[in-house]
């Protein structure tokens, strides 16, 4: 029998044990905080749909019921990755909204606040990033169909302890203040900051390589896999969920070489790539945006929007300016990054195409000599 592929292979082969975003904890707590307003009892443990379709359940480690409102909590559990909300209290509390409103996200304590522009979330609006709301609002809409209510609530996410441990993030330095994000696009954490991720990675070329492919895609997560799939229509066993780990895919490439790579990934993550970086990861590299207002003035940027691209909060608000004015630096990353790879790669017959995206899986930048 073949050998799974894919990012669910390489979790296999890693030997590592998956964990739960944020975002899927908070979406568990609210689940079971609404059903108890609705029906006076937690389910627990209360099971919630992932955005892949997956039915996980959570035991709950907090639970209160009172006059117009009810609160639940979950522990996050990351697996075998060192996240530093492992461990971490995350809370709902529900209460009844105004009518015809939906769902109303709060920042509770230990949740940050968006103050500066570049997120992917309006200043002002709790940092709750939009997967982990859509989970919620389809949470809310199940119970609300199963027990007859209307799913016009108020939900206010909290984690214990969130302000101090978000000082040991770049919360506080993208203008998330008060707090850490919910986060999440799959619900899952996959625990990349270990050699055993790296291992997977080979092993994922191996597997790809014996199955005959002749075309891999090094994807940065799950948004920038689903990209490289509608580009370029290639099966499972032929994606490597590389991570922040762009050169383990690299090196071990130029050993064991398949004919074409595609590097797909986010903007942000993408630009270190351009920089030089090989790992990827926030704590081992951070986005250049003096490099990134240099490649702006190259791609015809004039000193005002050099100057408000190095200035930025965020490498998605470069990106974002430079569109606006016409300056292709999304493309401009693309082919730097792409020139980065091609240097590890010097002596290997490996061809090279590199797509950028931002946080919604909008194409921001390509470079693709073989125009596929």
């Amino acid at each position: 029998m073949a050998e799974a592929g894919g990012r669910a292979g390489q979790l296999k082969s890693s030997g590592l044990r998956h964990g739960w975003t944020t975002g899927a904890c908070a979406t568990a707590a609210t689940g079971a905080a609404y059903t108890a307003l609705l029906t006076g009892a937690f389910p627990d443990p209360v099971e919630i749909t992932l955005p892949k379709g997956q039915r996980p359940s959570f035991a709950l480690a907090a639970e209160e019921l009172a006059d117009g409102w009810a609160m639940a909590g979950v522990v996050k559990d990351a697996g075998d990755d060192p996240d530093v909300t492992h461990g971490a209290l995350i809370r709902s509390t529900v209460r009844p909204g105004a009518p015809g409103e939906g769902v109303v996200f709060r920042a509770g304590p230990g949740v940050g606040t968006v103050t500066k522009a570049g997120l992917p979330l309006p200043v002002g609006e709790p940092a709750i990033n939009p997967v982990p709301r859509q989970m919620i609002r389809d949470t809310v809409a199940e119970v609300a169909a199963r027990h007859g209510g209307t799913g016009d609530v108020v939900v206010e996410i909290s984690v214990d302890h969130g302000e101090e441990i978000a000082r040991s993030t770049w919360n506080p330095r993208l203008g998330i203040l008060g707090g850490l994000s919910i986060l999440g696009t799959t619900g899952i954490v996959v625990p990349y900051s270990c050699s055993a991720w790296i291992d997977s990675i080979r092993r994922g070329v191996d597997v790809a390589r014996a199955a005959g492919r002749t075309h891999v895609a090094g994807c940065t997560g799950s948004t920038s896999e689903k990209v490289a799939v509608a580009v370029h229509g290639l099966p499972e066993d032929a994606l490597l969920d590389m991570g922040d780990f762009a050169g383990a895919v690299l090196k071990y490439l130029k050993r064991h070489p398949v004919p074409r790579l595609t590097i797909a990934g986010g903007f942000a993550k993408l630009s270190k790539l351009a920089a030089g970086h090989l790992d990827l990861h926030s704590a081992r590299s951070q986005v250049d945006k003096g490099y990134l207002a240099e490649l702006a003035r190259r791609g015809g940027a004039g000193p005002e929007l050099a100057a408000a691209v190095a200035a930025a909060n965020t490498g998605l608000e470069a990106v974002q300016l430079c569109a606006a004015a016409g300056v292709p630096l999304g493309d401009l990353v693309a082919e730097e990054a792409r020139a980065t790879a091609l240097g590890v790669l010097t002596g290997s017959p490996v061809a090279v195409d590199v797509i950028c995206i931002d946080r919604a899986g909008t194409i921001v930048g390509r470079a693709d000599p073989a125009g596929g």
